[in-house]
């Protein structure tokens, strides 16, 4: 499920939004603190924002600075200062789209959605592996999240593979022993158990914690 954040001060426009961002199955949440929208952004690790331009304390060209600092997430503007000079600033200060208010929900859906198929649809391609906004890069053998890079040995970029491919599946230990062996890599139980280890504190590092989950007695699973 994606997680769209809505940083819009007029309630009803961003409770309208968020209803019907959920009867299309997408996770939305209304920012709060409009102080701290980097906390909010942080906190809750969407897969797009809906930004207003006019806001409290510091507008929407501030936020989408702000975010592209720290990430490479699309960024809608939506806004009733629909000049072209606002149009042009928004794309220009990182934003992916500008919807114009006032605006149809539907047309809002169909926009949504083409962008989260642009981003993330080729981010699950056969060069790649995705979930929750890390991309594992088959090609190179890297993992990414959140404009950072992530170097990974190459048992830790089979385990991870392995469990990525089996996305909500348990993987046992035996599976991924046996993956690591088809590379002439030949580990025991201990050896995985530190690999694991490595692999664990290393997503940790970019801010994935738990992105691994051990069901004890069976293994491994990412959901």
């Amino acid at each position: 499920m994606y997680r769209i954040l809505i940083v819009e001060d007029d309630a009803a426009i961003a409770q309208a939004m968020r209803k019907q961002l959920s009867l299309w199955g997408l996770e939305a949440r209304c920012a709060r603190n409009f102080r701290d929208i980097i906390g909010e952004f942080r906190e809750f690790d969407p897969q797009l924002v809906l930004l207003d331009i006019v806001l409290p304390f510091y507008g929407g060209y501030h936020w989408c600075a702000e975010i592209r600092k720290i990430s490479k997430v699309p960024i809608v503007f939506i806004s009733s200062a629909s000049d072209n000079m606002n149009i042009v600033m928004a794309m220009n200060m990182g934003g992916d789209d500008f919807i114009s208010k006032p605006f149809d929900l539907n047309v809002l859906m169909a926009k949504i959605q083409a962008i989260l198929r642009r981003t993330y649809d080729f981010a699950s391609s056969a060069d790649t592996l995705e979930h929750n906004g890390a991309v594992l890069n088959l090609s190179d053998a890297s993992l990414s999240y959140q404009g950072e890079r992530i170097e990974l040995s190459r048992n830790e970029y089979r385990i991870l593979q392995t469990l990525l491919e089996k996305k909500g599946q348990v993987v046992s230990r035996d599976t991924l022993m046996q993956r690591l062996w088809e590379t002439d890599s030949f580990v025991d139980e201990n050896t995985l158990t530190v690999n694991v280890t490595r692999l664990r504190k290393k997503l940790a590092d970019v801010g994935l914690e738990e992105f691994i989950a051990t069901r004890k007695g069976l293994g491994y699973v990412i959901g």
